[in-house]
This record gives structure tokens, C-alpha cells and sequence, in this order.
């Protein structure tokens, strides 16, 4: 197979998703727990190096990270279920939301804005990963639910990124000449019918995609879609920009009530601003995120990001309002897939 030493290696990388936790550093004074989502392993690998090192040349302590990763939702769900992190760095507020509406001791409700950019050091988009040559000729939204494509995505319920795909979808068909929310909606059901297989995070789907084979097209976090190509190289898959897609905002979090009782406020809260530090914004935006600060990136790093015409949380009412409409029980996502009853 011509792409298969690069599939080798991917799957070398992608095979932290059987571990449940990624550990930098070996002898520690303090351990910091950061819960995150799926497609961030290769970004706070190196961030926690540099952080690590930061901290013991600025403090003379010796630390070690712990980071799990996971569907944002689920990864939300097992620190209200007691999972002791210091930190949350998750997909999207609602996640974030619904640790601190579970426990607002853990998370206060007001914790966006305690950092800058509503908590946001990192932005991303939603593209569309499609097989060398793009052979189904898939070049927006309406092209998926052509006869005989199958559609990569995870599910809603787990996936931060699978959120975002759907609001993404629902956005392009919305702005439809003659758009309507019913046509959205038809729009969204009839893509899920194209989708076999939902598996419960964005690297999953991208594992299903790259290395199984499934599918055609694989609606992908824009970094995600970038590694992809750096791992396998340019011969192996293209990246397709929508004409309408959605900013996608992950936040970061204290996890205050745990960061006090394991006297790791000040780390925690330290380990947080560092993503806002010149160095963090150049690793994010290395590791293909759109860093918050773009001028303290590499040039090349930031070149690479096309303009695209984004929709935003705000324009469905903010997480408050659409989590519930769209995700939450008997809301869109349950009418489309299960057929449950509108509530």
C-alpha cells in the first residue's frame, strides 16, 4: 500500500487513545491534572514540556502534567463524577457549563472572562478531509447528501468537535435561499443518513476515516484536518474549506474547588496563563490552532490559515440556549437521529 509506513506512524500516534492518561515529566514536587478533549494531544505534549520547563526555571520546582483526553462531553462528565483536575481545557462552554452547574463549587458561573478572550486562548474552525484528488467532488455542504457519500462525524452527545459540525450544518442550510429553521433541520436529518458510523470523539472519527478507510469525507476540527496531512503528507488528503462555517471557541478553565484542596492554585492558574504567553500562542498555532495572538507566532504558522466565512455561537443564542435545543434530551439532534418527539 503506497501510504502505508505513514499510516503506520499515524497510528502510532493516535494510539494514546487507548491510555487514559499522557504523563510529561518523571520526578515532581506537584502533579497538575488537566482534563481535556480529543484533538489536543499533540498540542499539550509540547506545551507542557515548555510549560514544565518555564516552571522550574521561574520557581525551582520540579512538576509533572497529567492530561487525559476524550469526547469533550464525556471528559466534562467524568470530572463532575470526581475526577480530581486542576484544570478543564474543553471543546466548548457548554461542557465547561455543565461542571459548573453540577458543582459550582468546582467551577464558579461566572468563570468565563476570568481569562482573556472569554477563556479562549485558541480558536479553530470546521473543513472538510477528503481523500486525495477529492474524487466525489465534494466541495460544500450541499454535496454531502449526495447519493452514495458517506460522512465521517462523532456523536453530539460525547463530541465537543461533533457539536460544532452540526451547528456548522445547520448554519450553511439556514442561509439557503429560502432557509428556514425546518429546512435546516431537514438539511441536518438528511445528512446524518449519509453517516455510518458515530464513534464518541473527533479522533475516533479521524482514526475511522484515515485508518479504516470509512467514509468520504471526514468533518474535522481544522487542526485535526492539518495534522492529518502532516502525518501522511499532501498525497494522501486534501482539505476542503466550506463556504460557511462556525468559529469554534475552545475554553479553558480553573477548576477552582480541586486546584484549592490539592494547594495547586497558583500552578494551576499559572499553567492557564502560560497558553497566553508568547511561547503558548507559537505552540498553538504550530499545532494548527489560531492563536489568540497571532503576532507572537511564527509567520508561516499563521499563513496557513485560510479566511473563511464564519458563523458564531452567538448566532444561535449562545451555549445557554442552543445546548438544550440542539443536544440535550428530546432536542435536535435526538428528533434527527433516534426520531424522539420535539419537546
Amino acid at each position: 500500500m503506497k501510504n502505508a509506513p505513514k499510516l503506520f506512524a499515524y497510528a502510532a500516534l493516535i494510539a494514546a487513545l487507548v491510555l487514559g492518561f499522557v504523563v510529561t515529566a518523571h520526578a515532581q514536587d506537584r502533579t497538575l491534572v488537566n482534563v481535556s478533549y480529543d484533538p489536543t494531544r499533540e498540542l499539550y505534549r509540547e506545551f507542557d514540556d515548555a510549560f514544565i520547563k518555564h516552571w522550574q526555571e521561574t520557581t525551582g520546582e520540579t512538576i509533572a502534567v497529567q492530561v487525559t483526553h476524550g469526547g469533550s462531553g464525556a471528559q466534562a462528565r467524568t470530572v463532575i463524577d470526581g475526577l480530581e483536575a486542576d484544570v478543564v481545557t474543553l471543546a466548548l462552554e457548554s461542557d465547561i457549563n455543565a461542571i459548573s452547574d453540577a458543582n459550582p463549587t468546582l467551577i464558579p458561573a461566572d468563570w468565563r472572562g476570568s481569562f482573556a478572550n472569554n477563556n479562549a486562548p485558541y480558536t479553530s474552525t470546521i473543513v472538510f478531509l477528503v481523500r486525495k484528488g477529492n474524487p466525489k467532488g465534494l466541495k460544500d455542504w450541499g454535496d454531502l447528501v449526495k447519493d452514495g457519500v458517506e460522512v465521517i462525524t462523532p456523536n453530539p452527545k460525547t463530541s465537543g468537535g461533533a457539536r460544532w459540525n452540526l451547528l456548522a450544518a445547520w448554519a450553511w442550510a439556514k442561509a439557503q435561499p429560502g432557509g428556514s429553521d425546518e429546512t435546516a433541520q431537514a438539511f441536518v436529518t438528511d445528512l446524518y443518513k449519509h453517516v455510518p458510523v458515530l464513534d464518541t470523539g473527533a479522533r475516533g472519527s479521524t482514526t475511522t476515516f484515515v485508518q479504516r478507510g470509512i467514509g468520504d469525507v471526514l468533518l474535522a476540527w481544522e487542526n485535526e484536518a492539518y495534522l492529518a496531512l502532516e502525518e501522511l503528507g499532501p498525497d494522501a488528503f486534501d482539505i476542503v474549506t466550506p463556504s460557511v462555517s462556525i468559529l469554534a471557541e475552545p475554553p479553558v478553565a480553573l477548576v477552582v474547588g480541586n486546584a484549592e484542596k490539592k494547594g495547586n492554585t497558583d500552578l494551576a492558574k499559572a499553567y492557564l496563563d502560560y497558553l497566553y504567553s508568547d511561547e503558548g500562542q507559537a505552540i498553538a498555532a504550530a499545532n494548527y490552532y489560531r492563536p489568540f495572538k497571532p503576532e507572537a507566532a511564527k509567520p508561516e504558522d499563521i499563513a496557513r490559515f485560510g479566511k473563511v466565512n464564519l458563523v458564531t455561537i452567538a448566532d444561535f443564542g449562545g451555549w445557554r440556549e442552543a445546548q438544550p435545543r440542539f443536544f440535550g434530551d428530546g432536542g435536535v439532534f435526538d428528533q434527527i437521529y433516534t426520531g424522539a418527539p420535539a419537546q
